[in-house]
């Protein structure tokens, strides 16, 4: 299993597929399956049965994962960037390969 460099919070970009070059924030990484769960990206429709939450049952739509390998961290400046992982002192640190800042 590879290391995922990528967390819960960061904002990316997609780098491939039907969604490329949509923006959004990382709500969960499934480390298992290399895949995240990205706010407003890789919508689908799911057909729901009435329950004691949502009484009307219908249509909902809701994000599906999306592969680590079709994302990109951006960084403040809005670009993207491939992330590595290095020592700073004691301390394991993520940092942009592009500009070498400590993210």
């Amino acid at each position: 299993m590879t290391k995922l460099r990528i967390k819960s919070g960061d904002t990316v970009q997609v780098i491939a597929g039907d969604h490329k070059g949509s923006e959004g924030k990382v709500l969960k990484v499934f480390k298992d399956k290399n895949k995240a769960i990205v706010e407003g990206i890789n919508m689908v429709k799911k057909h729901t049965k009435p329950s004691a939450q949502n009484p009307q049952g219908g249509i909902v739509e809701k994000e599906a994962s999306i592969h680590m390998s079709n994302l990109s961290l951006l960084t403040g400046k809005g670009e993207t960037t491939r992330v590595g992982i290095r020592m700073d002192g004691d301390k394991k640190v993520r940092f942009s390969k592009k500009s070498n800042e400590v993210i």
